[in-house]
């Protein structure tokens, strides 16, 4: 007798098990940065920096205006991906802004 086994790729299993870790480590500066990075991928991870108040806003960092106008674009996914990570509520409002050189 042959048996069928259903095998789901490690791609659509680590996504949520690695934001279900994040979620339970202590919120620290660290975890922030790194669930920003997971959240916008390395190019625009390197472009910009995040720190998140103690009101939940997340105070985004781009190097250029470019790069502050295209996460600015992405407000809404961002929000759900940054709250998908570090739990939901977490941050309540994104503020962007450009450094200054």
């Amino acid at each position: 007798m042959l048996f069928s086994v259903a095998v789901t790729p490690a791609s659509e299993i680590l996504p949520g098990v690695l934001a279900d870790v994040i979620k339970k480590a202590p919120l620290t500066p660290e975890k922030v940065a790194f669930a920003w990075r997971l959240a916008v991928g390395p190019a625009v991870g390197k472009a910009t920096t995040v720190t998140l108040d103690g009101q939940g806003v997340l105070h985004v960092k781009a190097n250029t205006p470019a790069w502050t106008a295209a996460v600015r674009k992405s407000r809404s996914l961002l929000h759900l991906r940054m709250n998908d990570l570090l739990g939901e509520g977490t941050v309540t409002s994104l503020q962007f802004q450009t450094e200054a050189k």
